[in-house]
């Protein structure tokens, strides 16, 4: 491990800035991104700031968590607790993780064309992804597929929600739209579909067909990814929608 305090001191080709100009941001290691917010080092031994990035994550390692996970969530003061972390790291720190989160939780304007499972997931982001409930949201769209807007049915427990297809249907028919992606979150951050959420987009795709207001897809979101039932199951040969 380098014992040196600042970036500027580490080998131009190691530099966390540097390799996230030339191989860009996706390809640099967590602990160098932290180290790019916390410019310099320190910390048990006097870490390089790549050194005391490591530091934090093994650090945040100990709550039996993901260590992103805890970071998500994590106080000024608990950063603080960490040596080497003071108040002027640790308010970085936190202005970065919240500004992830407002960027990807950013709602698309109305008339957004929603084209694809990404693109619902992102309008439905603000509502659903991270939630300690679980909810049941619709997004609403006109025959072009352009957002008119989106609202959450229904709030359960941690665990389940109740999303009676009558008040789902009763709320697209209120709107307006002509075409509606359904949409729940999973709190745990697993996306593997129950039986349950199964069952309920049988029901959903059998009113849609009856009502002739295609079901275009049912995501499920969770821990910031998502899940497109429609392209990861048979159901919607079973009930064919006219898009």
């Amino acid at each position: 491990m380098t014992y040196c305090l600042r970036i500027a001191d580490i080998p131009a080709t190691e530099r966390p800035r540097e390799r996230l100009l030339s191989l860009g941001q996706k390809n640099l290691a967590t602990a160098e991104l932290i180290a790019i917010l916390l410019g310099t080092g320190q910390g048990p031994g006097k870490l390089s700031a790549v050194g005391l990035g490591q530091h934090i994550l093994q650090q945040l390692s100990q709550h039996q968590r993901d260590p992103l996970e805890y970071l998500r969530d994590i106080s000024a003061q608990e950063l603080m607790n960490i040596p080497g972390v003071g108040p002027a790291k640790a308010t970085t720190i936190l202005a970065a993780v919240e500004l992830g989160k407002r960027a990807f939780q950013s709602r698309p304007s109305e008339r957004t064309i929603i084209d694809s499972p990404g693109a619902g997931a992102a309008a439905l982001s603000h509502d659903l992804m991270w939630q300690a409930q679980e909810r049941f949201a619709v997004l609403l769209l006109d025959v072009k597929n352009k957002l008119i807007g989106t609202q959450v049915i229904t709030i359960g427990t941690a665990t389940e929600t109740l999303a009676p297809p009558r008040e789902i249907f009763r709320e697209v028919l209120r709107q307006g739209a002509t075409k509606v992606i359904v949409a729940h979150n999973h709190p745990s951050g697993s996306l593997e579909p129950s039986n349950e959420d199964i069952n309920l987009t049988r029901q959903l795709l059998t009113g849609a067909q009856f009502l002739g207001i295609p079901l275009l897809d049912h995501l499920i979101l969770g821990n910031g990814d998502y899940l497109s039932l429609r392209q990861t199951t048979a159901l919607w040969d079973e009930y064919p929608q006219r898009d």
